[in-house]
């Protein structure tokens, strides 16, 4: 193994100092003998996983272009090949093993094409030892960290003929110069925090991200604005833990303060993602009941409905707390809705736990759940917790909860029947062309017969259909 690789550590990952974030906003640069390198190239870049991957995807594609690349949608069509990944569980990182296996073709037929992979799966040792011995085809990797540094990735790779994995592990920086080319026009993604100290016994975000470290208020204000000149029309602000935002920063009000900041630029929707509720605060939940720009939908991830199984997940809150926030919530906007995040099967859960679960979500008779099968992820403490629980019963609960979901998502949608609802309008439906969709203030998918709906606009639509997972309507 060569000396020049730069690989990951997991005991560096885990270290958290006092030192203060560095905060770069000319660091940025693409040095004279990488400009231009991508003149007559082409790339494709497949991203898997969170908002916080389709972000870095948005700088990722941002830098490529500025060497000259020109975005292709088709592997046979590129000369470089970028999977930018997620690790936060075990069947997203398969899928991405699958692709590397696929894509091994292309690389014969194209001895000259560039595989990279990058992201969050590149941040773990064994992913690295993995591809180093079995995928010897991929050609530059880099980590989480590194964007900033892809014109010197690429041209080592692509000029130089070097293999490059360069993926640091430290608690990160901030740079706020990197291109960025949106993927949408009329709805941002605008990042305020990045990392996650929180260390929840099964998640590997902390290693593969950093430390909780916040974008100074004025950048984040800057590109709002910035961002309102051009025409959006709903942002969403988004970090590993936003509700996290200024702690680092020592700011007294955090994120409720910079709520506030946001709905008073006039943007006309704002969201944010995601919340943990150990860090939900009143103060939030009066500054987003009091300004009607700030969407009433919440994506509150509680993970289990029992205490015990929550302080075995670190996640330092109890049921009781949780509950407390969703009241607060439903009190000061009673029209709001809900979805959250639950873990099924983690190790040790009884089915008295596993019944406690469901019980809360009989409480909180959410909007929508992502649920998942508890994974297991290497170097994390749960991972050497003892799993006694057979994946049959597993499979059989997630069934059982996966049924309330979908009963009370039918029931939520039941109560906008022959309501008008404000819808932005993202396009015509991928089925329908002569349908059109969006989202409510709620963040409900509305599909709907439109008589002068454009793309970008805010439009009233009253719903004539209800199903368990969208709306129907008509423009009006």
């Amino acid at each position: 193994m060569t000396n020049k690789y730069i690989l990951p550590s997991v005991t560096e990952a885990k270290r958290r100092t006092r030192q203060k974030t560095s905060v770069e906003h000319e660091s940025f640069e693409i040095l004279d003998q990488h400009r231009d390198i991508g003149n007559g190239r082409k790339f494709c870049i497949r991203t898997y996983g969170c908002q916080a991957n389709e972000r870095d995807s948005e700088t990722i594609v941002g830098i490529f272009e500025a060497l000259g690349f020109q975005e292709t949608k088709q592997y046979e069509d590129a000369d470089v090949i970028l999977l930018n990944t997620c690790a936060i569980r075990e069947n997203a990182e398969d899928k991405v093993f699958g692709e590397l296996g696929f894509l091994k073709k292309y690389k014969t037929t194209n001895p000259d094409l560039l595989l990279g992979v990058c992201g969050c799966m590149v941040q773990q040792e064994t992913v690295i030892n993995r591809i180093l011995k079995s995928y010897h085809h991929v050609d530059f990797i880099f980590g989480t960290h590194n964007i900033h540094n892809l014109p010197t990735i690429l041209y080592q790779a692509l000029i130089a003929k070097e293999k490059m994995i360069e993926v640091y592990s430290k608690e990160g920086s901030i740079i706020e110069n990197l291109p960025v080319s949106r993927f949408g026009k009329h709805k941002a993604w605008v990042n305020i925090i990045y990392g996650c100290d929180k260390f929840c016994t099964y998640c590997i975000v902390p290693f593969t991200r950093g430390k909780e470290r916040s974008r100074l208020p004025e950048d984040i204000l800057k590109e709002v604005n910035d961002l309102i000149a051009e025409g959006y029309q709903e942002i969403t602000l988004l970090g590993q833990n936003v509700n996290a935002y200024g702690k680092d920063l020592n700011l007294s009000r955090g994120f409720a303060g910079l709520l506030e900041a946001v709905a008073k630029t006039g943007i006309n929707r704002i969201r944010f993602t995601t919340s943990h509720p150990w860090d939900f605060s009143d103060e939030m939940i009066d500054i987003i009941a009091s300004y009607p720009n700030i969407m009433p939908y919440f994506h509150l991830p509680v993970q289990s409905g029992d205490n015990e199984i929550l302080k075995l997940m670190g996640r330092r809150y109890k049921v009781e707390d949780y509950k407390a926030i969703y009241d607060k919530l439903s009190a000061k906007l009673p029209h709001c809705s809900f979805t959250t995040d639950i873990i099924v099967g983690f190790p040790n859960e009884t089915e008295e736990q596993f019944q406690r679960t469901l019980d809360l979500y009989d409480y909180c008779q959410f909007d929508s759940a992502f649920t998942f099968i508890y994974s297991p992820r290497s170097n994390t403490p749960a991972a050497d917790m003892e799993d006694n629980i057979p994946l049959e019963i597993k499979k059989e609960r997630l069934q059982r909860l996966n049924k309330k979901v979908g009963y009370y998502a039918k029931k939520k949608n039941q109560a906008y029947l022959n309501q008008v609802v404000k819808v932005l309008v993202d396009g015509p439906s991928k089925k329908n062309p002569e349908i059109y969709s969006g989202y409510s203030e709620t963040n409900k998918l509305v599909n709907f017969s439109f008589k002068n709906a454009t793309i970008g606009d805010i439009i009233s639509v009253k719903i004539t259909e209800t199903k368990s997972w969208s709306l129907n309507g008509e423009e009006i």
